[in-house]
């Protein structure tokens, strides 16, 4: 049984005190006088033009420098999801996942730099993140999105891009009864295992009653979308690997430095993966308002995304030295060209299901009790779970590695197209192998839930002057208490199976298991994709079956100790870690509005106190020994016995953040703002989890660890913005601004090379060297296959012929990451946008950029350890549409520049070399048609260019990954009254 222990605060005890209070409060209230008002027209206007109008009057009014982006009409926003809809805010550009937009980066910081709040209330990140995924959220039931980019007193901390706010509808804001309801067909181009056409329907329906003194509203949505993904991947490169004395016509090397750097990939891997995804959303809000000025607010908001997968995928692994037959290096020192003997290649299936679940219950009681003063309570509890063991048959994430060691060499050709080759030469005579000559590799299976939980009280209060004339509008000033606690833990099989081909077992699978492809149709969109790739074969298989051949097969009475058994638990909880983090905020803002000559100028001054206490719980596990298994596996052995240990550790921290918004206004039309002041985002809730761990499967070149740091310090961000705004028409106006933010305390995680005590190496020890001068004398080369059986021959494999490190073995050296806050850094940019709605006509355009730069950027020329700035990137939009008699087209243009994802590849060698992005652009379209006034019929067509994604390395010569959807299309119809 897997259970989540977390500490609880008092919190939800004080909460109903403090209702209770200000209902006693409200009763004695008297009631304000109702005379009744004369009716009075209003013309709404609706769709594209009425949502541009209402986002560019947000703007406009708001203190600082926010956007937003209004819904069209009840249960209609302008995307299908929230970060698409974001991307069309100047300085927001989306991180994708699974072909839709997931995260936001503002202003090139990304998504852990912004904060996603719903209705004003700090949202639990997804997994163990304080990022957002905004693609599990549905449009439907959301009124308007705001993203605040300078400081704000008043708003909840954590924004150092910006602060985002999901405002959802509420009954009292459009009294009387409302409803929309959706259907939509959807079909993704890229579909092959799913169904063609997938369901989505949405609801929104709000009423007042008791002469609107009673509201209740509720909105949800279901939609289902089945795709596949095509990926070709590099998981890291080597720096300048031990390289063998060759003949000179065996290498070429173009490097502009014949003594500089360069560089090997770890391996190359092409996957196809059948994705069903179903996503599932709902809220029910509840108001009353007993007296006027007095209204309470309950609503419950839940969300359910699962995704289930499964994958095929093929492809080489790669170990130096003396496995080294010939290369060609580039001028920058990146191989284009290796041919390299040894290790194996192996086809993989892989299977599981990720469920996300959300739910947040909140309370907001909002008083005016007087023209003076007004008083606002907001109390939520909100979780976020992520489990990614959801098949109900594995209870856990599975990979099943099948494949043979029998080949000659390896070559691996990225010197034309964009997709790199590797074909291999396997010992039949042939560049193919045969079903007959698949051999059991390994398989494995993980389990790593996760949970994050906050629990929040916000107090704001009000003070409206109305008794001196000095040009003070209100002061607002308030208090919260936030409580996160974030926590999972990874329950791994280890490697199961009999690893490394030896023994053989290619009697468990009959050739009937296996289906022979061609890639004609795979990354078909990339020069050098499809037929053209090499090789241009790959199996398919069950993985239900391999899995069921194992386990018949592979019993104790075979395979000893060791035996298979599709079990994430088979040794128990592999590690285990949770952070608590509680922080006490104070606040004071004031608004002023006076003439300075004839300039109408608003002022709004705040400052803002947060104290924050940081636990750290982590499970210690005691590493005994690193065993060589296999020639290409090394596995961790853990001391067997006794209860893991648990490291509790401490940190804290307080900060002042104070904020200054001006703005001029300089004609009737134009506006003019200054703003100053310092915003913060607190450390990666992961880097704050301390204690050490090491990867269970140490293979040389990825003898990796990682330590948490609990006293890190958070990002603090000094920030002045200045903007200029020419409001020239409705709902058309044109702006630039300039930013510019110093950020102190930048975390930068740095990578020790260091020895553990009693962690012994095999590797170069006296036993693998006497292999090597034995394999040598005899004139043949001294692989890592070649190596580990001489080793066997030679005596020094236990009675499973796995071979144990001895204590004259040199201690293993691991390279241990740990963040750590280090130096200062800059970022800033410039702001430009247009809209414009041309007069009657029903066309409208929209346009808007952002340039940043800094000096954070990544230095690729240098192999010390660096922090740079992840995220930053220029990026454009464009929106064009059409809006008269009933028809709206809208067409959209989103581009990205080439930007750094993060440093640190998953196999890349010490140094931490970066991963970047390179640029994006997607076209959108959308058509509706309004039958009546009660029915719309509409087309969605979304990536109709059919962009792909691709990244790469150092250099874009160090491929290492390209990505391949499709487009999808949408028909439906909506009904509203």
């Amino acid at each position: 049984m897997n259970t989540f222990n977390f500490k609880k605060s008092q919190l939800a005890a004080s909460v109903s005190l403090i209702i209770a209070a200000s209902t006693l409060n409200t009763a004695i209230a008297a009631e304000a006088d109702t005379a009744a008002s004369p009716d009075v027209e209003v013309i709404e206007v609706k769709g594209i033009r009425g949502s541009l109008i209402r986002s560019m009057d947000m703007k406009r009014d708001s203190s600082g420098v926010v956007d937003a982006i209004s819904a069209e009409e009840m249960g209609k926003f302008p995307d299908t999801n929230l970060a698409e809809s974001l991307q069309r805010i100047t300085g927001v550009s989306v991180s994708r996942a699974n072909g839709e937009g997931s995260q936001i980066t503002v202003r090139g910081f990304g998504p852990e730099f912004n904060l996603i709040t719903l209705n004003g209330r700090q949202m639990p990140g997804t997994g163990y993140t304080r990022s957002y995924n905004l693609e599990n959220i549905a449009s439907e039931g959301v009124s308007a999105l705001e993203v605040f980019k300078t400081a704000r007193a008043d708003v909840p901390s954590g924004g150092l891009g910006a602060t985002v706010n999901i405002s959802t509808a509420r009954p009292f804001q459009k009294p009387g009864q409302n409803f929309s309801a959706t259907v939509k067909a959807n079909h993704d181009s890229s579909n092959e295992a799913g169904d063609d056409v997938t369901p989505e329907l949405s609801a929104v329906y709000s009423n007042t009653f008791a002469d609107d003194r009673f509201g209740f509203g509720f909105s949800f949505s279901h939609q289902e979308r089945d795709f596949q993904k095509q990926r070709a991947n590099i998981q890291g490169w080597q720096a300048n690997v031990d390289l063998p004395e060759l003949d000179s016509s065996n290498v070429v090397d173009n490097r502009t430095d014949p003594s500089g750097n360069y560089y090997f990939p770890k391996d190359m891997n092409y996957s196809i993966e059948d994705v069903e995804r179903e996503r599932t959303n709902g809220q029910v809000t509840f108001q009353f308002e007993p007296v006027d000025g007095f209204v309470a607010t309950l609503d419950y908001t839940a969300s359910k995304a699962v995704t289930g997968s499964e994958s095929i995928g093929w492809g080489i692994w790669n170990d130096f030295g003396s496995n080294i037959n010939g290369y060609e290096l580039d001028e920058n020192g990146t191989a284009v060209y290796a041919d390299i003997s040894g290790n194996d290649a192996s086809f993989t299936a892989n299977k599981g299901t990720t469920e996300v679940k959300a739910r947040s219950i909140g309370l907001n009681l909002e008083w005016e009790i007087n023209d003076t003063w007004h008083v606002e309570l907001d109390y939520h509890d909100s979780k976020n779970e992520t489990d990614n063991g959801a098949d109900s048959g594995l209870g856990s994430t599975g990979q099943v590695i099948l494949g043979s060691d029998q080949l000659a060499n390896k070559i691996y050709d990225y010197r034309t197209g964009e997709i790199p080759s590797a074909q291999v030469n396997w010992l039949n005579g042939t560049s193919e192998l045969t079903p007959g000559e698949i051999d059991s590799n390994f398989s494995q299976f993980t389990h790593s839930p996760g949970e994050s939980n906050i629990e929040q009280l916000q107090l704001h209060t009000t003070w409206y002057n109305e008794n001196f004339d000095i040009g003070l509008v209100k002061v607002k000033f308030g208090a919260s208490r936030t409580e996160q606690n974030t926590g999972g833990y990874t329950a791994w099989s280890g490697l199961v199976g009999g690893p490394g081909f030896n023994p053989s077992y290619t009697e468990i699978f009959p050739d009937s298991m296996f289906t022979r492809q061609d890639t004609s149709g795979l990354l078909d969109q990339f020069d050098g994709g499809g037929s053209d790739l090499q090789p241009s074969y790959y199996y398919t298989f069950d993985f239900d079956e391999a899995v069921a051949r194992q386990m018949a097969y592979l019993t104790a009475d075979v395979t000893g100790g060791d035996a298979y058994a599709a079990n994430a638990y088979m040794d128990g909880i592999d590690s285990e870690s949770y952070v608590e983090e509680i922080t006490n905020s104070f606040y004071i803002q004031s608004s002023w509005e006076f003439d300075v000559s004839d300039y109408y100028v608003k002022v709004n001054a705040g400052l803002r106190y947060e104290q924050t206490d940081v636990t750290s719980t982590v499970r210690q596990r005691v590493e005994e020994q690193v065993n060589w298994i296999s020639a290409s596996e090394w596995i961790m052995q853990y001391a067997a016995g006794g209860d893991d240990n648990f490291l509790e550790q401490q940190g804290d921290y307080d900060i002042l953040l104070p904020s200054i918004d001006v703005s001029v206004d300089l004609t009737e039309d134009v506006v003019a703002r200054v703003s100053w002041g310092k915003t913060m985002s607190r450390a990666p809730l992961g880097d704050l989890a301390g204690g050490r761990s090491l990867t269970g499967s140490p293979k040389p070149g990825s003898r990796t660890g990682s330590q948490g740091n609990t006293n890190l310090l958070p990002f603090e961000s000094t920030n002045l913005d200045l903007s200029l705004e020419y409001y020239y028409a409705e709902g058309s106006y044109a702006s630039v601004g300039y930013f510019k933010k110093d950020v102190d305390n930048f975390i930068q995680t740095t990578i020790t090379q260091t020895t553990i005590e009693g962690l012994y190496d095999i590797l170069n020890g006296p036993r693998y060297l006497q292999a090597v001068s034995d394999i040598e004398s005899r004139g043949e080369q001294a692989t890592t296959d070649a190596i580990f059986a001489q080793m066997i021959s030679n005596g020094y494999g236990n009675a499973n012929g796995v071979i144990e490190p001895n204590s004259d073995d040199p201690l293993m050296v691991w390279n241990i990451s740990q963040p750590q806050n280090t130096d200062s850094k800059s970022v800033d940019g410039f702001e430009v946008a247009v809209q414009h709605l041309i007069g009657e006509t029903g066309f409208g355009v929209g346009v808007n950029a952002t340039f940043v730069d800094g000096d954070v950027e990544f230095d690729s020329e240098s192999l010390n350890q660096q922090a740079p700035l992840t995220g930053l990137s220029d990026s454009a939009n464009f929106q064009g549409f059409y809006e008269k008699d009933g028809l709206s087209v809208k067409i959209t243009y989103a581009w990205r520049d080439s930007y750094l994802i993060g440093v640190g590849q998953a196999q890349g060698s010490a140094d931490a070399p970066p991963q970047y992005a390179k640029a994006y652009g997607q076209w959108d379209m959308s058509v509706n048609y309004d039958v009546n006034e009660n029915v719309t019929v509409f087309f969605d067509g979304i990536n109709l260019n059919n962009a792909t994604e691709e990244g790469y390395g150092r250099y874009e010569e160090q491929f290492l990954f390209a990505n391949q959807y499709g487009p999808r299309y949408s028909i439906g119809a909506r009904y509203t009254f």
